[in-house]
């Protein structure tokens, strides 16, 4: 508040200022003979115009007319404007004449000498009324467009944690499902399947800290999982990698892959009656970082798109990325389905 406080002065000083020294250089251009009288009528007018236009600010403010203001507010505005123009031009007229700041070989009447002077002084207070509410109106829209920028960040801030709320129970619940699985059959790799799953949830704590994380750090937590499911599906799971080392490096989304790949899981391989095959694969695409999950299974329709983990691949893309990443997931063959992340690659891959 002190800061524009003290830029409203500089902006009063400077303006007026500038005024003075606008018609000091008239004087010049014309040829004008300067004169002690004309040297006080231009501080005269300087001073007065300080302290009116000052004035009508703090009128302006006690009625809180700044913009924006609507209907009769304009037309208070407008006689308030009009009230300080006609008072300027008053006690300038009768100071003038008070000091006999006149030339007497040309002296004009108080009457003449006011309608003079509010011609004259009346158009400069109105640029001056201009100036100070097209200052607020710049204002105003800018602070406008930043709350609107903070309130569309704290919504897609709130948005990511919803969903990130959503992920974890759900694969927690699919998780403790695979070990309960175990516990009677197996109890060995039950407690296998515990540590699995000790890991998974710690790499899954790190990873709500941060809105992206290296392709690494998800593979890593994906690897886990599988290794996790692949205790209870035994050898009905057949697993593959094709991985690009120079993108290992890239900032994908925490937890996404890992969504995609339980999705392949849930949906495809626990469908079929022998098992099927799940492969991940990471490569640079037409300047583009590509995620491909391919699983056994079909999509019928749409049914397949519902679940929460499509949903919330989707959403979590337009949050992060708007229109510069895309998702789409589809039938390759009869038993085979394809879901594919496009994200935008970031500049650490090329400096290796």
């Amino acid at each position: 508040m002190q800061k524009k406080h003290l830029a409203y002065w500089w902006c009063q000083f400077g303006g007026w200022t500038f005024y003075g020294l606008s018609l000091l250089f008239f004087i010049w251009v014309f040829h004008l003979q300067l004169t002690t009288i004309f040297i006080n009528r231009i501080l005269l007018s300087v001073s007065l115009g300080l302290l009116f236009t000052h004035l009508l600010r703090l009128v302006i403010l006690e009625l809180k007319l700044t913009p924006p203001i609507f209907g009769k507010q304009w037309i208070l505005l407008f006689a308030i404007t009009l009230l300080i123009c006609i008072t300027y031009s008053y006690v300038s007229s009768t100071i003038v004449e008070y000091l006999k700041w006149y030339d007497p070989e040309i002296k004009a009447t108080v009457p003449e000498r006011f309608l003079l002077n509010l011609a004259n002084d009346s158009p400069i207070i109105l640029v001056w009324l201009s100036i100070y509410y097209l200052w607020h109106y710049i204002e105003n829209s800018r602070n406008t467009k930043i709350d609107s920028v903070k309130m569309e960040s704290l919504v897609k801030e709130l948005q990511l944690k919803t969903i990130k709320a959503h992920i974890n129970p759900h694969f927690i619940f699919n998780a403790l499902n695979s070990i309960r699985a175990l516990v009677d059959e197996n109890p060995e790799r039950a407690r296998t399947a515990i540590t699995e799953l000790s890991n998974i949830l710690r790499s899954s704590m790190q990873a709500e800290k941060m809105e992206t994380t290296t392709l690494e750090k998800e593979l890593s937590i994906v690897k886990d999982y599988l290794e996790l499911e692949q205790i209870r599906f035994e050898d009905r799971l057949r697993i593959a990698y094709e991985i690009d080392e120079d993108t290992l490096d890239q900032q994908v989304p925490p937890m996404m892959l890992q969504t995609l790949v339980e999705n392949a899981i849930k949906h495809g391989i626990s469908k079929q009656v022998n098992g099927g095959f799940i492969k991940v694969t990471s490569d640079f695409i037409n300047n583009h970082h590509e995620l491909i999950v391919e699983n056994t299974g079909h999509l019928n329709n749409t049914k397949n798109l519902e679940g929460f983990g499509i949903a919330s691949t989707i959403n979590r893309l337009k949050l992060l990325y708007g229109n510069d990443a895309d998702f789409e997931i589809k039938n390759l063959n009869s038993n085979m389905v394809k879901a594919k992340v496009t994200l935008p690659v970031t500049a650490v891959s090329f400096i290796k």
